[in-house]
């Protein structure tokens, strides 16, 4: 496993977050291309909590001591529960950037850390620390992918030129 270079991924896409959502419109943010579909705030409300209650928290814990079960989360529940609609852009968008900023700098800090450690999940058996590393890098393309599309799709859904001299998308 390459972890600095997986650290140094997380980095870049800390950059990329940050200017595909500063300065959306509120309307922009709240924007879904489906019913069914995450907004722009909805995601990075969800990757604020990630990076606090998932990944960070749960490679932690299986560094420090792989026996003890992880942290509970519910990311479905959460958009509702935790009021993601009701939410500021700018503001929870600076908090995920701190948050961030934190997993990176604990991150490089864990020079003599038992990177070999697993837990074993009770559904999809041993997880790794290098899993959890290489799958937090996965999560972040996943929601920068989820992020490049709904923004396409917002553009599309409000110009009438054609936007096929662009490319196919």
């Amino acid at each position: 496993m390459d972890r600095p270079h997986l650290i140094a991924q997380l980095e870049r896409h800390a950059s990329v977050f940050r200017h595909l959502l500063k300065d959306l419109s509120a309307e922009e943010a709240r924007w879904r291309p489906a019913p069914e579909k995450w907004c722009p705030l909805e995601i990075i409300c969800h990757l604020y909590d990630e990076e606090r209650e998932d990944f960070r928290a749960r490679l932690r814990s299986t560094l420090e001591d792989p026996e003890v079960p992880w942290p509970k989360i519910d990311p479905a529940a959460w958009v509702s529960g935790r009021r993601y609609m009701e939410k500021e852009l700018a503001t929870t968008l600076e908090g995920f950037l701190a948050e961030r900023g934190a997993s990176l700098s604990w991150l490089r800090g864990l020079d003599e850390a038992p990177w070999t450690n697993a837990y074993i999940h009770p559904k999809v058996g041993p997880v790794s620390c290098e899993l959890l590393l290489t799958n937090w890098v996965a999560h972040d393309l996943h929601h920068i992918r989820q992020l490049i599309n709904g923004r396409y799709a917002h553009l599309k859904a409000h110009t009438t030129v054609p936007l096929d001299y662009a490319g196919t998308w």
